[in-house]
């Protein structure tokens, strides 16, 4: 082995880091490529100011530097270790093992650049924890659904060909001996250059010069969500997602601490619950409300009915017409009847909307599924159903899927409900045939509603009935003897939609199923003895089509879901204002005043029908609205919005407290 002079050795060093540097900046010059086609995609038709577009592209290539710059950390230290070392046969192992590294991780970019593309596709934001939800979802269903919606084998052929490209090009490149130039320079000068490397790797890993790191706090550019949108990458994206998963799991989710509320929590009840809350007093009687005895329900006690449609997102209805029959059959029923329109999800997945709508909680941002968590066994004294179980009414949880998916069966079983019934009870209970009555996540809608009429007609005790939908989700399957109605879009919605629109056609078709077979429903209900003596609400999981739909304000329209109330004329709330705004929070807090008496129960959200309460919606993703307009957490503009602005952190944190402190401290059930 050749011991090379200093000299020689830093002439080397520097021959050898000029060829990294340049594959670098090919590899960033390759990022911001796919920034473009990212923007391409998404934008639509929408204009934007080409000087937020530039500011964008700016703060991009920042943030791809610093994934560039993690990847020239152990690159770095290589070429400090060889400066001292002096090997000629270690120079030469060196580039060998660069052109393996850099194609390994380049290859690894690529593929999170991609799989933030394809989940901004279906959420419309980049990758978050909800993508380790994937792992705990059906595994045959979601194959099913790529095949139906992609081609797998020509996507894994293209990542393959990709792979072998780059690997092939690297490893040529890295073969050619090293062009050195020497340098007679002091070894004090030569030191002095090493240590400058080492900190300018480590200042474009920061990003910045500020107290921040910019992956950390990536910075506002516009007022345009979706400008905002385009500096983040698929891997920084994936590290923070990571980060907030394994924090969840291991217990150190911590919402009190983060909105500021430790040792303070009586502050966060007194404001949500506007009025005085003593320190360590009995914080549960804060938020725990009473509905007042109405003699009209008292006699009735009707059937109550929750529906939750998958992805029925409320702005496309807007473009309700003949031509684009969307809402089918419920139309009329949304015309007759209840509908709260200044409603948004709790958050954008089905899971993280789900339970905290039956917990009557808003959504915690950044943390794992409860029921599949430490917390999956615990039993929660404001679950919902409990309160219904309490008026005396047979609860059912009721999904068109299989009830191991998430731990869903369980894990209701222990939140009041006493049925829990999917789709091999469904099946049985209509007798169906498994193959024809059914898609890749569950039974058709229709005959999921069957099943809750059955129910009904057959009770002989008032019933609660929660039921979760499985239509209007990819691969978008409908019964092949399912005639549509038209569907032909506008000019204006056409504008408005982003990608494949022969796919957006086929989610449209199976959207319109969804919303047909919940008018199909009430067309049942109200058509019979039911109609006097039940109440139906329906609402949606999150609007998830606004992954292809950009709206010209996503603040106050991306997150819109519906909330509908149906109920008997002779116990219906009078003079409602429809425009309240409010979340799933404030779902079964709206509807115990509809359909119990004299009852009391405990929720974060407020009654919708009471005029003199603040009324704030919240969803995890930070969008918040309220009668003062809608607007992204922490970004008031006015007081009504600073109001709901401070109710959503006093909320996260009594959702916290309920979840993980409340149960610690207390045996109740």
């Amino acid at each position: 082995m050749t011991r090379l002079d200093l000299n020689v050795s830093f002439s080397w060093s520097l021959a050898l880091l000029k060829k990294v540097l340049i594959a670098q900046l090919f590899f960033l010059f390759l990022m911001s490529i796919f920034r473009l086609v990212f923007f391409m995609e998404f934008s639509g038709n929408s204009v934007y100011p080409l000087s937020d577009l530039l500011a964008a592209a700016i703060v991009g290539i920042r943030l791809d530097a610093v994934v560039i710059g993690y990847l020239q950390v152990p690159l770095t230290l290589m070429l400090v270790s060889l400066y001292f070392l002096r090997s000629t046969v270690l120079f030469n192992s060196a580039q060998r093992f660069t052109a393996v590294y850099l194609s390994f991780f380049y290859l690894l970019v690529s593929i999170l650049a991609i799989t933030d593309f394809g989940y901004f596709s279906f959420l419309n934001e980049h990758i978050t924890i909800m993508i380790y939800g994937i792992l705990d979802d059906d595994t045959a269903a979601l194959w099913n659904t790529m095949q139906a919606n992609y081609n797998p084998l020509l996507i894994l052929l293209l990542v393959a060909f990709y792979a072998i490209s780059i690997y092939l090009i690297l490893r040529s490149y890295f073969r050619k001996t090293l062009q050195w130039k020497a340098y007679a320079l002091k070894p004090f000068t030569q030191i002095l250059f090493v240590v400058l490397l080492i900190g300018l790797n480590l200042l474009v890993i920061r990003g910045t010069f500020g107290m921040q790191p910019i992956s950390k706090v990536i910075p506002d550019i516009s007022s345009d969500k979706f400008v905002n949108e385009l500096p983040n990458n698929g891997l920084l994206a994936f590290i923070k997602a990571s980060k907030h998963y394994k924090k969840s799991k291991l217990g150190e989710y911590d919402l009190i601490k983060s909105t500021n509320y430790t040792d303070k929590m009586d502050e966060a009840f007194s404001y949500l619950a506007n009025k005085e809350v003593k320190k360590d007093g009995d914080y549960l009687s804060a938020i725990t409300w009473q509905v007042p005895r109405n003699d009209k329900i008292e006699q009735l006690r009707p059937h109550v009915v929750v529906i939750m449609v998958e992805s029925f997102g409320l702005p496309i209805t807007e473009y309700q017409s003949q031509e684009f029959n969307i809402l089918g059959r419920l139309k009329k029923h949304f015309d007759e009847d209840t509908l709260f329109t200044n409603f948004i999800s709790s958050s954008n997945g089905t899971i993280s909307s789900l339970e905290p709508l039956l917990l009557n909680i808003t959504a915690r941002p950044n943390s794992t599924s409860l029921g599949q968590s430490r917390y999956q066994y615990t039993s929660y004294t404001q679950a919902s159903a409990k309160v219904y179980q309490k008026a005396g009414y047979e609860t059912h949880f009721v999904y068109g899927g299989d009830l191991q998916w998430r731990n869903v069966g369980k894990f209701m079983s222990l939140q009041g409900f006493q049925h829990q019934e999917g789709k091999v009870d469904i099946i049985s209970a209509l007798n169906l045939d498994k193959e024809t009555s059914s898609h890749d996540w569950g039974v058709f809608d229709q005959y999921a509603y069957d099943y809750v009429l059955k129910t009904l007609k057959e009770a002989e005790t008032p019933q609660f009935i929660f039921l979760l939908t499985t239509n209007n989700h990819p691969p978008f399957t409908t019964p092949k003897e399912y005639q549509a109605n038209s569907l032909k879009c506008n000019d204006e919605l056409e504008s408005c939609m982003i990608g494949d629109h022969t796919l957006i056609q086929k989610r449209l078709f199976d959207y319109q199923y969804a919303l047909d077979m919940a008018g199909r429903f009430m067309d049942d209900i109200k058509n019979g003895e039911l109609a006097e003596k039940t109440v139906v609400a329906i609402t949606a999981d999150n609007n998830t089509i606004e992954g292809r739909i950009r709206y010209k304000d996503p603040v106050s329209m991306s997150k819109k879901i519906p909330f509908y109330l149906y109920a008997p004329a002779s116990i219906k709330q009078k003079e409602i204002n429809t425009q309240v705004a409010g979340s799933h929070k404030d779902l079964f807090a709206t509807l115990y005043h509809q359909s119990l008496s004299d009852i009391e129960y405990i929720s974060v959200g407020k009654n919708l029908f009471d005029k003199r309460l603040r009324h704030c919606g919240f969803n995890d993703g930070g969008i918040i609205i309220s009668d003062g307009g809608a607007f992204e957490q922490h970004k008031t503009l006015n007081d009504i919005q600073l109001s709901c602005d401070k109710e959503h952190d006093a909320a996260l944190a009594i959702s916290d407290w309920l979840i993980r402190i409340y149960p610690k401290s207390t045996d109740k059930r």
